[in-house]
């Protein structure tokens, strides 16, 4: 039987998966407990006309949250992973022209505050979309052991564990430049 280039060991699909549901229910959740300061966020941005601000800033946490749950099941993770691909593509897009116009002291809205936009940011961005493109593969047709299911619950835990490493250095990065100078 030929081995298709693009398939990966169901291990790994499931644990890209799960992680990239879990990171987006989290970023859905801060964006809905503080509506506010989220669509203070979208406006901060200075892309979307004035209007289209607080209705975007209500829709996205959802579309967020229905992408993270579609990612979990089968028949629906492949347009779950386009929608988490179009919103990071979307949202990697308005961090990279504010970076252009300079303007890097805005928070980027992506969690609970205070990340400001910056290159990092877009490689992180551009990373996560890998991710979720891993987490919509089937993977290959083998069956899964119990080992298996160890394995996706621990692997999913420390890709978890190094997204937040990597937000909290991102985060701490401007703050450690500012203490230098």
């Amino acid at each position: 039987m030929p081995v298709d280039a693009l398939t990966i060991d169901p291990v790994l699909a499931r644990v890209c998966g799960a992680a990239m549901s879990v990171i987006f229910l989290i970023a859905a959740w801060h964006k809905l407990r503080d509506a506010s300061a989220f669509q203070d966020a979208v406006a901060n941005y200075r892309i979307l006309p004035e209007s289209l601000v607080p209705a975007f800033a209500r829709l996205l946490p959802w579309l967020e949250v229905a992408g993270a749950a579609g990612l979990l099941f089968p028949a629906s993770r492949t347009v779950a992973a386009v929608l988490l691909a179009l919103l990071l593509v979307a949202c990697t897009a308005a961090v990279a022209v504010n970076l252009a116009r300079g303007r890097r002291d805005i928070d980027c809205g992506c969690g609970d505050g205070g990340q400001s936009l910056s290159e990092w940011l877009v490689l992180r961005n551009l990373l996560l979309l890998g991710i979720v493109w891993a987490g919509s593969r089937e993977g290959s047709l083998r069956p899964l052991a119990w080992i298996d299911y160890l394995s996706v619950a621990f692997g999913t835990l420390a890709l978890l564990g190094l997204y937040v490493s990597a937000n909290q250095l991102m985060a701490n990065h401007p703050k450690l430049m500012k203490l230098r100078n």
